[in-house]
This record gives structure tokens, C-alpha cells and sequence, in this order.
């Protein structure tokens, strides 16, 4: 049940938080700032341009956060991250890494998708390469046939330390937060506000530390790539990283930061709120079933 609550909490903040995913990863491309990406998408696309590839999005949160949040949640619920009573910086780190790691391997799939989907655009504001996939399964389909079952997991060398990087961050920080902010006493005990404030705290942290990993996995996933499967522009995470660097410097890993943070910094916020009140409410609610009447 941890797992189906995880993924449906996922999927409940990516409802609110997709259409800034959409213009983070054409950042990432080309345009210059959130603005000028929200301005161009809107009157050539459409609103409904800020939703492109709400569906392998929905189904990437709730594979791999249902996996990532669940496996968490299995190893906190059975006290792993804690010594002493207390949450522990190096076992909440690990664990949230572990975490992040199982459920980037298995998401990846979904998550070359909708970035493929979403980098999709009106040939007159078209930006990096384009890929013509007429909907989620037909991109599933169309890369299977193309370049094997393997190559559902190309650009899986930048996502999985970009997730485990990030949920490391994410969910460490946020066991953290929540403990510090219900010491302070500031707020009703077990209230939202307080999930709500670890939430906020975590955000920073997490936009911080995935950056330069979303970027360069944007990247990576998006290249064009020949008929072998292999990309025509970088041969892997080094190489996208190195030549970034080279190119662009330091800051060239943190183009699109703010487009970065409007989208990471409410899904992380959200996505952690929705999960902590379903586990509560799910868990008083077998408490409250497993009394003798």
C-alpha cells in the first residue's frame, strides 16, 4: 500500500506541476527564460501546449516516485533511518539514494518519453531535435522497434544519479525538516503545516542538487541519435557534462534554474505533503479498524 499511496500522491502534484516541467525542459534547449518559454508556448501551442506528455508524465510519477517514496517509507516505517530515536543524516541520505536509484532504473523508460513528448513542439518555435511520436505508446512502440529493448533505457546513465542525487536530497532533508519543525512546537501536533513547511524547506536543497543532473539527462535523452541507437552528440554522462562545462561553464549546468525550481520546488512541496497526509490518513484509518469493537 506504500507504494500505491506514493504514486498517487506523485501523480496528484504532477496534475499542478507539468506545465512548468514543459517549459523547464525547453529551457534546458533553447529558450531564454521561464517568461519568454511560458509567452512562446502558450501563443503558438496553445494552453493545452503546457500539458504535452501529461500522460507518460503521470505514468513516470507513479512508477517511479511509487517505487522511490514506497521503498522509503518501507525503510523508515521499519526504523532504518533513525538512531537513537532520532532521524540520522547518514542513514536517511542512503536510504533516499537507494530509493532514488530503484525507481530511476525502472522509470526510465517513461521518463525518455515524456521528454521526448514535451521537447514536441509547432515547427515555428521547434527547438533541439524533434522527435515525431504521436502519443505515448507510439513512442514506446516506435523505440522498441527501433533500437531494441534496451533502448527504452537510453540517456539511464544521467537519470539514475540525477534521481539519486535528488531523492537523497529530497527525502533526507524532509525527515530532517520535519523533525526540526515539530520540535519547534510552532504548529498543532500531526498538523499538514507542518509536512507543508518540511516540504518547503526540502525544495531548496533538492533544486540545488538535481540541476545540473536534469539538465545534462534532458540532454542526453533528447539528442539525435543514429541507427544504432547511440547519440550523435555526447557518448554519455561525461561526455554531455565535460562538454557543457567547456562550452557554457559552471553555469551552463544550471541554465534554466528558475524554470527548475518553479516546477521542482512545488512538485517536491506537494508531492511530499500529499504523501504524508495519505499515509496518515491511511494509517489511522487500520488503527482505527484493528480495535476490538
Amino acid at each position: 500500500m506504500d507504494f500505491v499511496l506514493s504514486g498517487v500522491a506523485a501523480c496528484c502534484a504532477c496534475l499542478f506541476t507539468n506545465p512548468l516541467e514543459v517549459v523547464k525542459t525547453r529551457m534546458q534547449i533553447h529558450y531564454r527564460n521561464v517568461f519568454h518559454a511560458f509567452y512562446t508556448i502558450g501563443k503558438v501551442d496553445g494552453l493545452a501546449g503546457l500539458q504535452k506528455g501529461l500522460v507518460p508524465a503521470l505514468n513516470y510519477q507513479l512508477v517511479m516516485n511509487g517505487v522511490r517514496l514506497g521503498s522509503y517509507a518501507i525503510l523508515e516505517t521499519g526504523g532504518y533511518i533513525h538512531s537513537g530515536g532520532r532521524v540520522s543524516p547518514v542513514k536517511s541520505v542512503a536510504a533516499g539514494a537507494v530509493a532514488g536509484v530503484l525507481g530511476a532504473i525502472i522509470g526510465s523508460p517513461m521518463y525518455l518519453v515524456k521528454t521526448h513528448l514535451q521537447s514536441q513542439s509547432t515547427a515555428s518555435i521547434a527547438v533541439g531535435h524533434q522527435y515525431q511520436h504521436q502519443g505515448m505508446l507510439h513512442a514506446l512502440v516506435c523505440i522498441r522497434k527501433e533500437h531494441g529493448i534496451l533502448g527504452l533505457w537510453r540517456g539511464a546513465s544521467a537519470a539514475v544519479p540525477r534521481v539519486m542525487v535528488g531523492s537523497a536530497c529530497q527525502l533526507s532533508t524532509f525527515s530532517a525538516a520535519k523533525e526540526f519543525v515539530s520540535d519547534l512546537q510552532v504548529f498543532p501536533l500531526n498538523s499538514w503545516l507542518v509536512s507543508l513547511s518540511a516540504g518547503m524547506i526540502s525544495s531548496v536543497f533538492v533544486v540545488l542538487g538535481m540541476t545540473p543532473f536534469d539538465v545534462i539527462s534532458t540532454r542526453l535523452y533528447n539528442q539525435p541519435i543514429d541507427s544504432r541507437g547511440k547519440g550523435l552528440l555526447y557518448s554519455g554522462f561525461i561526455s554531455c557534462f565535460s562538454q557543457t562545462i567547456r562550452k557554457e561553464g559552471i553555469f551552463g549546468l544550471y541554465k534554466g534554474i528558475g524554470a527548475s525550481y518553479f516546477r521542482l520546488g512545488p512538485h517536491t512541496i506537494l508531492s511530499l505533503l500529499f504523501w504524508n497526509e495519505l499515509r496518515k490518513v491511511y494509517y489511522k484509518d487500520r488503527q482505527l479498524a484493528s480495535r476490538p469493537r
